[in-house]
């Protein structure tokens, strides 16, 4: 199980995040490629600690959104669509070059990544656009409980899936994350975090707010870097996983 976590989502005088006392305990960078948040600045300096701690990089491509912050849909055809997107990856992998350094997977963001989960037509298109770059660069989904249905349209396109669970945000009974516009849709205790987590790792579920359980695979575990308890979160996870 490797820990996860969005990270460079900094830009200009805004800072966000605690990314360099986050980066020690991660196994997986998610970076913001400019579009939701970050600069060039911020992309080149948290590639460079992820470099310095041994942290797999992850390109984090979303909706062109800095005041949404990504969270907010926009309607784009097919083709724009996939031109962001590689835009994205191909901002980010160029700053890796530069310090000898690579993209080793992509995980879409807000709005993006829940697009892709609800609408096939928007995963296809991410899938396609994937493909057209770097058909070896497995892409970072939600676990849920149909994850063959997203497992098997990824195989088409010979793109390998990484699903992750969150250990920060309230499920639904229908096994996916609550809308954040929900009551109790984050986890604001370090206490409720750890319970969840321990729940994913020891027993592959999650309990919804309902109290309802639902079994999910995941292959790692999100931290959200903007959270105020991420450090905690990443030490925890850390710990937790170590002692496995």
């Amino acid at each position: 199980m490797k820990i996860n976590c969005d990270m460079g989502e900094s830009f200009g005088l805004w800072q966000l995040g605690n990314d360099e006392q986050v980066m020690p305990y991660l196994d997986m960078a998610n970076i913001a490629c400019g579009m939701h948040a970050s600069d060039p600045a911020v992309m080149q300096r948290t590639v460079q600690q992820a470099k310095q701690h041994g942290v797999t990089i992850g390109a984090h491509p979303g909706y062109p959104d800095l005041q949404g912050f990504g969270r907010r849909f926009i309607a784009m055809d097919n083709q724009e669509l996939a031109a962001f997107f590689i835009y994205q990856l191909g901002s980010l992998a160029g700053l890796c070059q530069s310090e000898s350094m690579a993209i080793g997977y992509v995980k879409p963001h807000g709005a993006l990544y829940n697009t892709m989960m609800k609408d096939d037509e928007v995963f296809r298109t991410l899938l396609s656009a994937l493909k057209d770059y770097d058909a070896n660069l497995p892409l970072v989904v939600m676990a849920v409980p149909d994850h063959h249905h997203y497992a098997d349209i990824a195989g088409s396109y010979g793109i390998e899936l990484w699903f992750e669970a969150f250990v920060d945000r309230a499920y639904g009974d229908d096994g996916r994350l609550t809308p954040r516009t929900v009551a109790g849709s984050s986890y604001n205790t370090i206490e409720e975090i750890e319970k969840q987590a321990l729940q994913i790792i020891e027993e592959g579920s999650v309990t919804t707010l309902s109290g309802n359980k639902v079994a999910i695979h995941a292959d790692t575990l999100c931290i959200h870097g903007d959270g105020p308890l991420s450090l905690p979160t990443a030490a925890l996870l850390y710990e937790r996983l170590k002692s496995q």
